[in-house]
C-alpha cells in the first residue's frame, strides 16, 4: 500500500469497496483504519479450513450470523446483504490464511469472492462500505497477477 494513501479515506468510499486479495503486510493497517472509522471488523481465520462447509461456518461465526443461517451459498448471500444484527457505518471482513483453501477449492473460492463482491455493490447503493479482504503473502499475491 502506498504511503500517500490514507487507508481510512479508501475504506470510507463505498464505491471502491469489494472483495480483494491484498498484501498480508497491509492487513493490520486496514483493520486499524476500519476500527477508527467505527466499522464492524470481522477477522476470519481460514488456516486449516477443510471445505466449503467449514468456510461458511467460519464466516458465519466471524460476522455473527443469526442461528437461522442456512450454511449454503444462498444463505451467505442473504446474510452478507443484511447484517441488521450488527449495525455499523461500514464493514470489513478479513479472511486470513485463505491461500491454501483457495488453491484447493478454486471453484468455491471464486463463488465466495463473487458473493462478497456483489454484497459490496449492494451495500454501496445505501452508501455503506462493505470490504472483504483476503490477505496473502507477497509471493502468493504476485503469482495471481496476470
Amino acid at each position: 500500500m502506498s504511503g500517500s494513501i490514507d487507508p481510512r479515506e479508501l475504506l470510507a468510499d463505498p464505491a471502491q469497496a469489494g472483495a480483494y486479495f491484498i498484501d498480508a503486510r497491509d492487513a493490520r493497517a486496514l483493520a486499524d483504519a476500519a476500527a477508527e472509522l467505527e466499522f464492524a471488523v470481522a477477522r476470519v481465520d481460514f488456516a486449516g479450513c477443510a471445505d466449503k462447509d467449514d468456510a461458511l461456518a467460519r464466516i458465519a461465526a466471524g460476522l455473527r450470523f443469526p442461528a437461522w443461517f442456512g450454511h449454503n451459498w444462498d444463505a451467505l448471500n442473504d446474510c452478507v446483504n443484511d447484517l441488521s444484527w450488527w449495525p455499523a457505518p461500514g464493514y470489513l471482513l478479513l479472511i486470513e490464511h485463505a491461500g491454501p483453501w483457495q488453491a484447493e477449492h478454486g471453484e468455491d473460492a471464486a463463488t465466495l469472492v463473487e458473493i462478497l463482491n456483489d454484497a459490496a455493490q449492494d451495500w454501496a447503493k445505501s452508501r455503506i462500505a462493505f470490504w472483504a479482504l483476503l490477505p496473502l503473502p507477497q509471493a502468493e499475491l504476485e503469482q495471481m497477477a496476470p
